[in-house]
């Protein structure tokens, strides 16, 4: 198996070398637009973290710009440009899309496959708006992005990895030589300087780049559905942990500091909850009874509109927000230092300068 997954990931490998040297020679066309496109992004499949980025960005630059979230809407029903509303259904726009809107409900936020025409029709149909930020965009290049924020997750380092299906990484690590700014997530309590250090002599190969260090910091529980004369919940209570998220580790760390865990529901990434799922947390709530049911915010997103619940499994569902917060250096440094770049930034020949090789 370790065999025929070693020669998948050089077939793939190829695919995407020739893909970008394609996109390098000018034969598939990049494209520019008169309004600033931040790309969050990153090369490795799993989260990383790019969701909480958006939020914290979108958060902190909403009172310089009129925003506008672009996203593709990963594992939706549905095809083409749509603009989502805080009543949709994850299965139409994606859990990720959804959640933004829900958090920032007077944020544009578009799903398309097609990035570029989808930027062209921002433009013509919502004027106002003067900054694109593109969820997950580092490997779509038909759209050349003015920032490109990188997220790597600390937990897992690259240097020993490889392309899938073999390893993690869905691009070439020679694509963070286009990254403006890097933002290492999920940082361990215990990292220390020099830890810090190493982060930026692997990442920082440009004099331009910038790398930040950030970990995700656990708010205050929110219940799924506000019901009266709920019971309250303290941080010695049983908890069964729900987490349908690309890396569940640093929720299900967070959560083992906070609560006392009896049990754990872990599905993949993306999941679409069915009738199955529901009875399991039926008896898994049956069989912890005192327990609460902790779920993350992308869960909760796909969760909020469950029926047919006992109300006693409706009382014990509540999901965990997170924020991202910073480790090295005040959060005004970042977000300072990124609205010079999208506003007086252009390394276009310096990134041309280091392709892939």
């Amino acid at each position: 198996m370790k065999i025929l997954k070693t020669i998948l990931s050089w077939i793939y490998g190829a695919v995407i070398y020739v893909r970008h040297r394609l996109y390098d020679w000018g034969v598939l066309k990049s494209h520019t637009f008169d309004i600033p496109v931040v790309c969050i992004g990153n090369i490795t499949v799993g989260g990383t973290g790019k969701t909480p980025m958006a939020e914290m960005l979108i958060s902190s630059l909403s009172n310089n710009y009129n925003i506008a979230l672009l996203s593709r809407g990963y594992g939706r029903r549905t095809k083409g440009y749509r603009e989502v509303t805080i009543d949709d259904s994850y299965l139409d726009v994606g859990d990720e899309p959804l959640q933004i809107k829900l958090k920032f409900s007077g944020t544009l936020v578009v799903v398309a496959e097609d990035r570029v025409k989808a930027i062209r029709r921002i433009r013509e149909e919502h004027p106002e708006v003067n900054l694109i930020i593109m969820d997950d965009g580092l490997q779509h290049r038909s759209v050349r992005a003015k920032v490109n924020v990188i997220v790597m997750d600390a937990t897992r380092p690259i240097e020993n990895d490889h392309l899938m299906p073999r390893g993690r990484l869905r691009d070439l690590k020679s694509r963070l030589t286009t990254g403006h700014f890097f933002m290492v997530s999920k940082c361990p309590e215990a990292m220390t300087p020099l830890d810090r250090r190493l982060w930026h002599n692997k990442l920082r190969t440009i004099a331009y780049q910038k790398v930040y260090f950030s970990r995700m910091e656990p708010l205050p529980i929110v219940p799924l559905f506000e019901m009266p004369n709920r019971e309250t919940v303290d941080y010695a209570s049983q908890a069964i942990l729900v987490a349908g998220v690309g890396n569940p580790k640093s929720f299900v760390s967070a959560a083992e500091m906070r609560f006392t865990v009896v049990d754990k529901y872990i599905v993949d990434d993306h999941h679409r909850y069915n009738i199955d799922d529901m009875n399991a947390l039926m008896a898994l709530h049956k069989r912890h009874h005192r327990a609460i049911i902790l779920m993350t915010e992308k869960d909760a997103v796909k969760l909020r509109r469950s029926t047919n619940l006992p109300e006693s499994l409706r009382r014990a569902m509540y999901y965990q927000p997170v924020e991202m917060s910073f480790i090295e250096g005040p959060d005004q440094d970042f977000i300072g230092k990124l609205i010079d770049e999208i506003e007086h930034g252009d390394h276009s020949q310096e990134i041309t300068k280091n392709k892939e090789e």
